[in-house]
């Protein structure tokens, strides 16, 4: 689930996007996406002898083909903007901050997000933005109603779907990252390779894409599913000041999927134009902002 949050007039802002015309994008790099993996709708309810049924039921991938009308650009005001900097709704009696690393991310225990008031949902945005990823421990999202999930979210900002991916089959804001029972395409994969690191930037094809994304896991492995996180603000304070200077002039270009996983394209490919430095509009701090399959372009 993600909030679109995004300022369409925040500084280094995104181009009007275009339509694609037929083939108008054929010179710009795609970013590969994989088709729905092995899925058995009846094993995933029912269980079987080998798999028990899924926990969640109502978390279930279904790939639907609705169509969507193209996104309206939007006004956004970050909730950090206007936050308690002390952070009290994220500090109560026994809660504890551990950072994971010195420059991004930070284990929070103690805090049950789903009961926070608009005020500690405005810290949230903040630290978020401050600590780039922020982890919580023993959440109740999974076992609240979905709709009470998706109501947490759209408080930060419109929430987004997903041209192509797995989403439920009622809420389609969902954005479902699901292995099928007996799945065993991580074993396929390894067989060549000893390891699979492969970074992206969420969305980066919308013109507004978004600032803030929310992950709660279901059903995790004993092993694997390990997500690594790239503190992009301090990719850029590493580069030499006369590098930082020369990315200042140059933007990126993407197209969107157009018949991604399994051929669903549920809105019409556009293609948009983002800086490859961007400014966060709380903080002010400067972030490379770019993924693989983009195109680059010299624009003043």
């Amino acid at each position: 689930m993600v909030s679109e949050s995004q300022d369409l007039g925040a500084p280094n802002g995104s181009t009007v996007p275009q339509k694609l015309a037929p083939n108008a994008a054929a010179g710009i790099p795609r970013i590969p996406i994989p088709g729905p993996k092995a899925y058995n709708h009846e094993v995933e309810t029912n269980g079987s002898d080998v798999w028990p049924a899924a926990t969640y039921q109502n978390y279930l991938p279904t790939w639907p083909t609705d169509k969507y009308p193209s996104l309206e650009p939007f006004e956004h005001v970050d909730p950090g903007s206007r936050a308690d900097p002390s952070f009290p709704d994220l500090h109560p009696p026994g809660s504890k901050h551990t950072p994971i690393n010195p420059t991004i991310g930070t284990k929070i225990t103690g805090v049950q997000l789903s009961s926070l008031s608009d005020a500690g949902k405005d810290q949230l945005a903040l630290l978020a933005a401050q600590r780039k990823v922020l982890v919580f421990r023993d959440q109740d999202f999974a076992n609240l109603p979905i709709e009470k999930a998706l109501e947490f979210g759209s408080y930060f900002g419109r929430l987004h779907v997903h041209p192509s991916s797995a989403t439920t089959a009622s809420h389609h804001q969902i954005h479902i990252v699901h292995r099928g029972a007996g799945d065993e395409t991580w074993s396929r994969f390894f067989k060549g390779r000893c390891s699979h690191v492969s970074f992206h930037t969420d969305t980066i094809t919308e013109e507004q894409p978004p600032g803030t994304t929310f992950m709660y896991i279901l059903d995790l492995p004993e092993a694997g599913g390990d997500t690594i996180f790239a503190d992009q603000v301090q990719a850029y304070k590493r580069l030499s000041p006369s590098f930082q200077e020369r990315l200042h002039g140059l933007k990126a270009q993407y197209s969107g999927p157009d018949g991604g996983r399994g051929g669903i394209c549920r809105r019409e490919p556009v293609i948009v134009e983002h800086p490859i430095v961007r400014t966060h509009p709380v903080t002010g701090e400067k972030a490379l902002y770019t993924t693989k399959g983009c195109k680059l372009i010299c624009k003043p």
